[in-house]
């Protein structure tokens, strides 16, 4: 039976690669706002720079240094063995593949998402899928019995590809807090953009962070909206949309969630306007995506301000 993507990463972190990793934290100049908050029975998380410092602040899918891309496509190309399917071009084999990726890339995101309004998300397995469609399959072999199908192979390429472009790290006091809420009985959630990927990435930052619980038993899955799964990306309505219905069907309005995260006007407002209470997490320069003046402006300041993750306790009276 091949891997699934958290047996994936467990291996790969057995052969001792090289990966990048997360910046040193550069902590905000700000005050906490803790006032307890009546009636929250769960609380929704955004990942990338909320439960996971993320290099650059969040997921990327081409980096804007050329250098990072050039490193992250060699290793993938190498650790795949995909010069034996592409077709001989001039220049590095890394720009051949880089030149299939963006253009796959652009093809995904050009197209329309098919809900008014709202911005398309890439699925990067699907990305890869396509790049490997481009490529002459028939000379391809690989591993089945450790990658699976092409579409699984496809999603252990794309998590190979991002930990290789951005060091990840669980965000200090995440394993803590998400211990104690779950002990304290209350439910929680993931509202974020992500990929097929990134529960297998926070599973293993938890693990490396002290965590021994599998992640479904601090999250509950049921719970987990993220945008690759359907097909659009914040601030999209309808991926709130989406979340409300989770949690409602679990006997929850969004009034009784807090969601927190790191970027303000083009997600929490928007979070807000579906009715959730809202946290801003300012803990970290690199991710906090928040202006002075929205602050002060009713219709998109937050309910609470964290610079902390364990400080949701305080919010909690827990």
């Amino acid at each position: 039976m091949p891997k699934s993507l958290i047996e994936y990463t467990t291996w790969l972190s057995e052969r001792n690669l090289r990966w990048p990793s997360a910046p040193k934290r550069q902590p905000m100049p700000a005050q906490p706002y803790l006032k307890p908050l009546p009636g929250i029975k769960a609380v929704a998380y955004d990942v990338y720079g909320t439960l996971l410092r993320i290099a650059d602040g969040e997921l990327l899918f081409q980096h804007p240094q050329q250098m990072r891309m050039e490193v992250a496509l060699d290793k993938t190309l190498q650790e795949f063995n995909l010069w034996n399917s592409m077709s001989r071009k001039p220049g590095a084999p890394w720009e051949y593949l880089q030149q299939l990726y963006l253009n796959a890339y652009d093809d995904l995101r050009l197209a329309g998402s098919g809900k008014k309004g709202d911005l398309t998300e890439v699925d990067a397995a699907k990305l890869w899928r396509r790049v490997l469609s481009k490529m002459e399959l028939d000379k391809y072999s690989y591993d089945e019995s450790l990658y699976g199908d092409l579409d699984q192979l496809c999603e252990k390429i794309a998590y190979f590809f991002h930990a290789s472009l951005q060091g990840t790290e669980a965000t200090a006091g995440a394993v803590d807090t998400l211990n104690l809420l779950n002990a304290s009985g209350i439910r929680q959630g993931l509202l974020a953009d992500g990929q097929c990927f990134t529960l297998a990435q926070l599973q293993r930052a938890f693990e490396l962070a002290g965590s021994g619980e599998p992640l479904g038993q601090l999250i509950d899955l049921s719970l987990v909206t993220l945008s690759y799964q359907e097909g659009v990306r914040k601030p999209s309505r309808s991926l709130y949309q989406q979340a409300v219905a989770r949690f409602q069907a679990k006997g929850l309005e969004p009034g009784e969630v807090l969601f927190v995260g790191s970027r303000l006007r083009d997600d929490l407002a928007v979070a807000k306007q579906a009715g959730f209470r809202t946290a801003l997490f300012a803990h970290d320069k690199l991710s906090l995506r928040a202006a002075m003046a929205d602050l002060k402006d009713p219709a998109v300041k937050p309910d609470r301000l964290l610079t902390e993750l364990p400080q949701v306790r305080d919010i909690l009276s827990l």
